[in-house]
């Protein structure tokens, strides 16, 4: 027995030493440390065992201890309160995220079945991705084959007009009296002075080209005649030793005519002196006036060449 007057519970859990007082005693030794929770709880949780085995003992420090158990029940609630909630939000995150992942594998699942449900008809064409740039692919030019160039057919050389022989003329007549107008014709004579020139081959040669007997050497071109008077060669009988020319050029019909045609666009006034005079001017002739029978047939012979 206590000095309280209160029995000793020897079956308690405490035993003897878990006394109220005891534990009284332990909060006011410590001073002013703050007891645990857990202390006091635990304190709270023997003398609660004591009074249920013995309700009716009056203890000292009741009332003091009850006031400290109050405050740490509330304590403990407030803390159990936030650890629940704390736990609580836990839960509902964890719950949340579960939803989520459910959704997320009904929606994937969903997908996948209205894809498998659309029908796979192939597309034609493949569809390009919006934002990447399709570059068109150059189709490749095909070459042309070089066309084979025709080449230019020549140019056939006009076929000279045939002249009929005129003025009583034979043909080789003729043929001289045309070279000596086709050369004056180069040379841009007028027409007067070829019918000059052909009234004087006329008479220096009767339209024939001669040759020398005194110059072997002229017997060695074409020629239609030989004649005798001094070194006098061609349709003019120009002498190659005063200076007309070589043998072998003046034996030449249209070099014969443009030497001396050169000479007679020399003369002053030469278009407009009489026919005769004109060519003599050029020949030096010892029959001057020879020249002039033939005017008229020279005539004849240019306008045919010239047509």
């Amino acid at each position: 027995m206590r000095d309280d007057g209160t029995l000793d519970d020897q079956h308690g859990l405490g035993g003897s030493t878990d006394r109220s007082d005891d534990i009284h005693s332990t909060v006011r030794s410590t001073g002013s440390a703050e007891p645990t929770p857990r202390r006091l709880s635990l304190d709270l949780l023997r003398t609660r065992l004591k009074d249920l085995a013995n309700p009716h003992a009056a203890r000292p420090g009741r009332t003091r201890l009850a006031v400290a158990a109050g405050a740490v029940c509330c304590l403990g609630l407030i803390g159990g309160s936030q650890v629940g909630a704390g736990a609580s939000n836990d839960s509902s995150a964890s719950v949340s995220a579960q939803e989520v992942a459910q959704r997320a594998t009904a929606d994937a699942a969903s997908r996948g079945l209205a894809r498998e449900a659309l029908p796979t008809t192939p597309s034609a064409t493949p569809s390009a991705d919006p934002d990447v740039t399709q570059t068109p692919t150059a189709k490749p030019t095909p070459t042309a084959k070089p066309k084979a160039t025709a080449k230019p057919k020549p140019k056939a050389k006009p076929t000279p007009r045939r002249i009929a022989p005129v003025a009583g003329l034979d043909a080789d007549q003729m043929a001289n009296a045309v070279a000596i107008v086709r050369a004056g014709q180069e040379m841009g004579v007028p027409r007067r002075g070829l019918v000059i020139a052909v009234a004087t081959a006329m008479q220096e040669s009767n339209l024939y080209n001669y040759a020398s007997g005194v110059l072997p050497e002229s017997q060695n071109y074409p020629h239609q005649a030989i004649g005798w008077d001094h070194d006098s060669v061609g349709l003019f009988q120009q002498r190659p030793s005063s200076g007309w020319g070589t043998v072998r050029d003046l034996m030449q019909p249209a070099y014969a005519t443009k030497q001396f045609l050169a000479v007679l666009v020399q003369i002053p006034g030469w278009q407009n002196m009489a026919l005769t005079d004109a060519a003599q001017a050029v020949q030096i002739s010892a029959f001057p006036w020879a020249y002039a029978q033939h005017e008229w047939r020279a005539t004849e012979v240019v306008d045919a060449v010239l047509g």
